[in-house]
């Protein structure tokens, strides 16, 4: 691998791991302010938001130059919603309105995340060659998703008394006085390491097509690239994927937190941490993905059925160490089969568009979902119902629509034999010249 390939994985390790962490400290703050409890879900939908709206715009924003300044920019829209966070109490608001302020500063920090996101993966595909793709993505992939459930663990471990305190008593900015607002200093310190790995990341030398301006061009365009990956038989079977495996793993994120309130007993920080312990397994996961040959990407489709079903098993397991067992295989079956797919897709994207507006089209599928299923999550705990009986509806939903993915790839196959044939041809944008 080249030394720039290890820089990106750098910056979007400590910048993705910023995110999650803030995601608990907001959530923190909207249950200082006393906020209910679907309220804090809302965090992660407003995050998603910004990647939904802005979807036809970031892909040619992240083409029109080098990365890794794309990467910089970006990132610093990120501290600025951090930032916007902190001072939740400096505009004179009611306690509703800051509450509300919290979602809109995490809005903010999902723009940053939403026009970052095309680069960090474009890029890959600009440093690499197809044969290459499964293992740099299963890098990539397995430090985005350990980056998730790291953050979230660091989040808990910054917002709780004993840490807190710690922070607390060094009197880093003056006025800090809870564990959340010491926890958002810490965030907003793990964004600039992530910036000085943005600065020292090289350009790749890839030049593409001067990019449209135009507001209603780009989005006339990106609805041909929305379009274009839909129809392909390749990237239509990786799109459907990815997207459930993202809006399903944003989802999970919140219901574990819950569930270990709930049914573990658990405070807000020892929750969090849970996500940590599913980490483990998704190391372990992405690494053996990384084994699969970009060929067989599709071969790996069973485990997603198969995480479905282990979800089912939360419900019925009280002892911490089976707790953290069936965690680790969660999120071991996830690291799995989600590798080969997104680099299925990123290499179809690669090929048929660019390397900007394939993962900008991949985004707005994924957070499209993800405000589907966190919406629907915090209109079920607005309602009420158990956080078991949400789990079960839960697995039950990713494997039943694994299984119906599996059948559309068979059909897929049955009318194209030589379909995986395609897999692994170079170029980029043949959709576009044609």
């Amino acid at each position: 691998m080249p030394r720039g390939f290890y820089l990106v994985m750098a910056a979007q390790f400590f910048s993705s791991l910023a995110d999650n962490a803030l995601l608990i400290a907001a959530i923190a703050l909207i249950q200082q302010l006393h906020g209910p409890s679907w309220l804090a879900p809302m965090a992660k939908w407003s995050f998603a938001l910004s990647y939904v709206v802005l979807a036809a715009f970031v892909g040619a924003f992240a083409d029109s130059r080098p990365k890794g300044r794309v990467m910089f920019y970006t990132n610093t829209i990120k501290v600025a919603g951090c930032l916007l966070m902190f001072c939740y109490g400096s505009f004179g608001l009611t306690t509703d309105q800051q509450t509300y302020l919290v979602l809109v500063a995490y809005a903010v920090v999902g723009i940053g995340a939403a026009a970052y996101s095309p680069a960090k993966y474009g890029i890959v595909t600009e440093m690499l060659p197809p044969s290459l793709l499964v293992k740099g993505n299963s890098w990539i992939e397995g430090l985005t998703v350990v980056s998730v459930l790291l953050g979230v663990m660091v989040g808990g471990a910054l917002i709780s008394p004993a840490i807190s305190s710690r922070i607390l008593s060094w009197h880093i900015v003056p006025g800090l006085s809870t564990p959340a607002e010491a926890a958002l200093v810490v965030i907003a310190l793990v964004y600039v390491v992530a910036a000085i790995f943005n600065l020292l990341i090289p350009r790749t030398g890839v030049i593409y097509p001067p990019q449209h301006t135009s507001p209603v061009r780009l989005v006339k365009e990106f609805s041909y690239y929305v379009r274009t990956l839909w129809r392909d038989k390749l990237g239509q079977i990786s799109l459907a994927v990815t997207t459930l495996f993202w809006g399903a793993g944003a989802t999970l994120q919140m219901v574990v937190i819950e569930w270990g309130g709930q049914h573990l007993g658990l405070t807000l920080d020892e929750s969090s941490i849970l996500m940590g312990v599913a980490a483990v397994g998704t190391i372990g996961g992405a690494i053996l993905a990384g084994r699969v040959p970009l060929k067989r990407a599709l071969t790996v489709l069973s485990m997603g059925v198969g995480m479905g079903f282990v979800v089912l098993l939360m419900p019925l397991v009280e002892n911490m160490v089976a707790v953290y067992i069936l965690l680790i295989l969660i999120g071991g079956l996830g690291g799995f089969f989600v590798v080969p797919m997104n680099a299925l897709l990123q290499h179809r994207g690669h090929v048929l568009l660019s390397a900007g507006h394939s993962i900008a089209v991949q985004n707005f599928n994924e957070q499209l979902n993800i405000l589907l299923m966190v919406a629907a999550y915090s209109l079920m705990l607005w309602m009420d119902i158990s956080i078991n009986v949400i789990i079960v509806m839960f697995g039950l939903l990713v494997s039943s629509l694994m299984l119906m993915i599996m059948a559309w790839n068979r059909a897929n196959h049955r009318a194209d034999p030589n379909l995986d044939d395609q897999i692994g041809h170079h170029g980029y944008g043949t959709a576009l010249k044609r």
